[in-house]
């Protein structure tokens, strides 16, 4: 399968960053659009900005098809099927599932050129706002937030290429070359970098790469508005970029760094109301998901889709989670491992008719249990949720509790509100003599993680930061339950139930993290020389 270079993605990136500044009434023609002329107005600025969004959300895949990549959908169900709890009914995501990927493969090498292709699309719009004249309208202030959106992308676009392409902070975050071009300069345009001087960018070090992040988002959070009229979740605000800080900083197991930011978004007493954003939990964990995947208190941030602009079938979220029964292809469903685990107890909500669909077994889904978290599979409008407010909720009661000598308080209710909310009164609720150390509570917290983010594709992203953790560590891609089942009777709620597992990848195996794409290290001097090894 052929893969696109750097060259061409990059030029690729420019020209449809400019094309989407054009009015669609300007009589101009797009090759003659001026880089000054396509930042005039906020008008056109707001089209670039969108251009930007429309460049996250989707992104072309082999054959020119649209895909839900880079953070669209693929990037959701590349991140369940890296990992154990979900599992991949048919052999759509085998080669993620299976860890048979290879560097000419093409779902993680698209992965690769569509994010870049989206962050060199943010680069050249932060160029020309920068460059353009400020005035009434196009205040300081104003340039600053657009900005601001537009390295919130870039810096998130960074992340998601560490953590599939990179090994965690937590091995050796100095180590050179270990990291990803972090790329903040436009190509193509007069004042960035020429497509060959681009095309030798080499590795930055993870932690080279983490403080790029983490300034990018600083200055999003600075700059970018509490809340928005319109668009309010799929358009970057203040408290996005503050919860995104909240998981880089996890990833780095800067546990006090966690906990400032998280405060700025978690009251330490009273009412848990974000106060910024007014972000809080909804009653059920159904509650950000369904008809109200739109609008609700609990979703900070998602990335838009709608009935004319979506990852199309083979992309989207509705279609890879939902049943076939309930419409879906029933591609990506839970695994049985996560059912039967005893913490996620049979009569948690989040295992009710409300949130999973179980496929016939007959079906495509070979009997599995589906997520209803996507309910539009046939017009495919669900946005794709990239973080909510339980997870800052989570990552403030992982790292307080990594800081405690006993059993916190705070780190407790904070777990309980998110957990609370499923599972009904009883003996599977958590209280303090639940725990005898704080580390008990940790790995509760973990635990809880892995039932509340089931088809989110947040699952990849704990396996990659917690792998070489000293006491809660992954040590590797976890077994998985092999794809090739008949699922119906698997759902038992007993941990003891058995079936055929995939062997687990150890952390120190090659595979644990995707290779570079071919074509990319071939056109790029310096990267052929700094190819993940084993690869």
């Amino acid at each position: 399968m052929r893969i696109i270079s750097y060259k061409n993605i990059i030029a690729l990136g420019t020209i449809l960053t400019l094309a989407t500044a054009c009015e669609v009434t300007d009589l101009q023609p797009i090759d003659a659009l001026s880089e000054s002329t396509a930042y005039q107005t906020p008008e056109r600025i707001e089209l670039a900005v969108a251009g930007v969004y429309d460049g996250a959300q989707s992104g072309f895949y082999a054959g020119n098809v649209v895909r839900g990549y880079p953070f669209g959908a693929a990037h959701l169900q590349q991140g369940d099927c890296r990992g154990e709890d979900m599992v991949s009914v048919a052999a759509f995501y085998g080669i993620t599932y299976d860890g048979t990927y290879d560097a000419t493969t093409p779902n993680n090498g698209f992965y690769w050129q569509t994010t870049y292709a989206m962050i060199n699309r943010a680069n050249v719009v932060i160029d020309g706002i920068r460059k353009a004249p400020t005035n009434s309208a196009l205040t300081e202030a104003v340039k600053n937030s657009y900005e601001g959106e537009l390295r919130l992308l870039r810096a998130m676009g960074h992340f998601y290429l560490l953590a599939n392409f990179a090994r965690p902070f937590g091995d050796n975050p100095t180590a050179a070359a270990g990291g990803v071009p972090y790329r903040e300069q436009p190509v193509g345009t007069s004042t960035g970098v020429s497509v060959d001087e681009a095309s030798k960018q080499g590795r930055n070090t993870v932690a080279e790469c983490y403080e790029k992040m983490l300034a990018d988002l600083d200055f999003a959070e600075a700059n970018l508005p509490a809340t928005r009229a319109r668009n309010g979740i799929t358009r970057a605000t203040k408290g996005a970029a503050i919860a995104l800080k909240t998981r880089i900083r996890l990833h780095q197991n800067n546990w006090a760094a966690v906990i400032t930011e998280a405060n700025k978004l978690v009251p330490t007493t009273g009412n848990l109301v974000s106060p910024i954003g007014n972000y809080t939990l909804t009653p059920t964990p159904m509650g950000p998901f369904g008809t109200a995947n739109k609008s609700n208190v609990e979703s900070i941030f998602s990335i838009e889709n709608n009935d004319v602009d979506n990852g199309g079938v083979n992309g989207a979220g509705p279609t890879m989670y939902t049943s076939s029964v309930g419409g879906g292809r029933g591609i990506v469903g839970i695994s049985p491992l996560i059912w039967n685990q005893p913490f996620f107890p049979a009569d948690d909500f989040r295992k009710s008719s409300a949130m999973v669909q179980q496929d016939g077994a007959t079906s495509p889904g070979r009997g599995a249990m589906f997520s209803r978290k996507y309910s539009d599979p046939t017009a495919r409008t669900d946005n794709a949720p990239i973080i909510r407010y339980a997870e800052v909720l989570l990552n403030a009661a992982e790292a307080i509790a990594r800081t405690s000598t006993g059993v916190d308080a705070r780190a407790l209710a904070l777990l309980n509100a998110v957990r609370n909310r499923a599972v009904p009164a009883g003996p599977n609720r958590y209280t303090a003599e639940s725990f005898t150390t704080n580390q008990q509570l940790v790995q509760a917290i973990l635990n809880e993680r892995r039932i509340e983010f089931l088809a989110e594709g947040i699952r990849w992203l704990d396996i990659h930061r917690l792998a070489t953790d000293n006491t809660f560590g992954t040590r590797g891609i976890p077994a998985k339950a092999s794809r090739t089942l008949t699922f119906t009777n698997l759902y038992t709620n007993n941990p003891a139930t058995t079936y055929t597992m995939l062997a687990a990848i150890p952390y120190a195996n090659f595979r644990f993290i995707w290779p570079l794409p071919i074509e990319e290290i071939n056109n790029n001097p310096t990267l052929k020389n700094q190819q993940n090894p084993g690869w």
